[in-house]
């Protein structure tokens, strides 16, 4: 949705007809509701796919990545999978330079996606250490017009699924534990993971205990 980042450049551009509200799009939707709806329909079939066919002893890679992009939102946009060529942000703060990015995802394969993937660790602490680092130098990246943040989760899910773990629960990072999940994303730009680690912690422990609750 338009309203999420500052853009410029030859891929900002709005769906006619949608008041500057909604990308530019295959289905000619100009509804902000209608658009979160398809993209959340489209996820939760992506989600299903991807679960059923990472492997345990996968190791992600960035074609990984963008297939998994691809897959969710190919049918809604012609750029679904391929890295954004526009300059984003959020308020004054700017996610790596689109032309950096093809450099720093094979940066991302090579390094955190080749160590923490597959992501067969059996302590907690090693668990969240883990989603931590990919998930934050991946949101770092932001190598997509659209999605990255979901797109994350999806891929931590998936690596939280290969360490035995249930499927991760993101619903309690908001309020002030959202602003704490923000100010553990500038953190990793210094490479300090440990807030991120933090929050990985707290996702996992609510999910094991959204899973103890529904198994009573």
């Amino acid at each position: 949705m338009s309203d999420r980042y500052s853009a410029h450049g030859p891929e900002a551009e709005f769906e006619p007809g949608s008041r500057g509200r909604v990308l530019r799009n295959q289905l000619g939707i100009m509804s902000v509701r209608e658009m979160a709806c398809r993209e959340s329909d489209s996820l939760l079939a992506t989600t299903q796919r991807m679960i059923d066919e990472t492997q345990l002893e996968q190791c992600f890679t960035a074609g990984d990545i963008q297939r998994m992009h691809r897959l969710w939102l190919g049918e809604i946009y012609v750029w679904a999978g391929e890295f954004r060529h526009v300059n984003i942000g959020k308020g004054d703060f700017m996610f790596a330079a689109a032309n950096q990015v093809p450099r720093l995802m094979q940066e991302l394969e090579r390094g955190p996606l080749n160590e923490y993937t597959p992501c067969r660790f059996e302590t907690v602490d090693q668990q969240a250490q883990a989603l931590a680092v990919v998930h934050a130098e991946l949101i770092l990246i932001h190598p997509f017009r659209e999605g990255n943040g979901r797109c994350a989760r999806l891929l931590a899910m998936l690596m939280g699924l290969q360490a035995g773990l249930p499927a991760l629960n993101f619903g309690g990072i908001r309020g002030e534990k959202k602003r704490q999940y923000i100010a553990a994303v500038h953190a990793a730009l210094g490479r300090d993971y440990a807030p991120m680690t933090e929050v990985f912690r707290g996702v996992i422990a609510r999910t094991l205990r959204s899973l103890a609750r529904t198994s009573s």
